[in-house]
């Protein structure tokens, strides 16, 4: 207990010197740009793209309807990436057409020898259930995971649980990919049960790649996770599942958000596991614009992406960030769809030899730029 403390008070001082930290990161990266802890170029795979599309003749026998329904009929998008057995697996968000919402999201899993072309499983392998979670997921759905693996190969997935009110961040594990164990809420016992009611998504726990698996990495003895959508938050844990998010007098530390006058500048939401490296964690992330207060040469609403670089002995501080996006819509299938002009990153592996980026598009398809 007194390690646990004496760590949060080291993390909260240095949170508060966030925001001059920044500042200067910023007026750094600015003056002088060093780009070489991103992890860049990205080249989308034209030839190949979109990867997987919306598939009507897949049916699903819905445990709560008590009814079939073509549940990837709508759109698929927004994957999250693991290398399991030499072969890449997607996890991915599908919509069906049914119900108030004009959807319901289910996960599918999909999988490839190549990186580029995917087999996909007839049914969904993690969905709204008459269990304890469905009071969060129905009928929303389960939309939108990321996934890492500990140190003796359990997978751990993040999704958002969508209830049709509220977001809130979910947790499940798995041995194989295909059965998944619901842990519910992941700050579901954080603060006397405070964040139950509140708006929570897009986990992204920092990892290691190590021979091509995204593995949880501790730092200062504890596993730590990025979320939200409108700025970024941190959140700690020590088993992956329960998770605390960090405080400082009570509200929650901003460990960065948008930027008037830049691309960035109407939210900030996490992409894929961010990535422990030598030169500190490297954070691809997503962000939304609006050209009143941001960037004008782009179109109202643009979703775009971006990494910054946080230190490695401390997640919660900023030591530089890219002044520009590196990947945005602008393939007729990312400015077309469900949500236009859309590249939405979830999914990032390195696979014989290549990093392959995987991206919703337009909220409708998935496509993949490799490096």
């Amino acid at each position: 207990m007194r390690y646990a403390f004496f760590l949060l008070v080291h993390i909260a001082i240095l949170s508060c010197n966030n925001a001059s930290q920044k500042t200067k990161a910023d007026e750094n990266s600015s003056a002088s740009p060093d780009t070489s802890w991103t992890l860049l170029p990205f080249t989308k795979v034209d030839d190949a793209n979109p990867i997987m599309s919306p598939d009507s003749t897949k049916e699903f026998l819905c445990p709560i309807r008590n009814q079939k329904v073509k549940w990837e009929e709508k759109d698929v998008f927004n994957p999250a990436a693991v290398v399991r057995n030499d072969t890449v697996f997607l996890l991915y968000r599908a919509e069906d057409k049914i119900g108030k919402f004009a959807g319901t999201s289910r996960i599918g899993l999909a999988w490839s020898t190549d990186g580029l072309h995917f087999n996909r499983l007839p049914t969904p392998v993690l969905y709204p259930d008459n269990d304890s979670s469905k009071k969060y997921e129905w009928e929303g759905g389960c939309e939108d995971p990321r996934i890492v693996e500990n140190e003796t190969g359990t997978y751990y997935l993040t999704y958002t649980g969508y209830d049709g009110d509220k977001a809130r961040l979910m947790v499940a594990s798995s041995y194989d990919l295909h059965r998944w164990n619901k842990h519910g809420l992941a700050f579901g016992d954080a603060y006397n049960r405070r964040y139950i009611n509140s708006w929570s998504k897009s986990g992204s726990i920092i990892c290691t790649h190590q021979n091509g698996k995204a593995i949880a990495t501790k730092i200062n003895g504890r596993y730590w996770m990025y979320w939200g959508d409108t700025n970024i938050f941190i959140a700690y844990s020590d088993d992956l599942i329960h998770w605390i998010p960090l405080e400082r007098d009570g509200k929650l530390v901003t460990v960065f958000g948008p930027r008037k006058g830049k691309f960035d500048s109407d939210i900030v939401e996490p992409g894929p596991p961010a990535m422990l490296t030598d030169k500190g964690i490297v954070l691809i992330y997503n962000s939304r614009n609006v050209p009143s207060k941001g960037d004008s040469s782009l179109p109202e609403g643009t979703y775009a992406a971006s990494q910054i670089l946080l230190d490695k002995n401390d997640p919660s501080k900023v030591l530089q960030r890219m002044d520009h996006y590196f990947i945005t819509p602008d393939k007729p299938y990312e400015i077309t769809g469900q949500v236009s002009r859309v590249c939405f990153v979830e999914g990032l592996v390195n696979y014989k030899g290549k990093w392959f980026l995987y991206y919703g598009t337009a909220d409708s398809k998935i496509a993949v730029a490799t490096k």
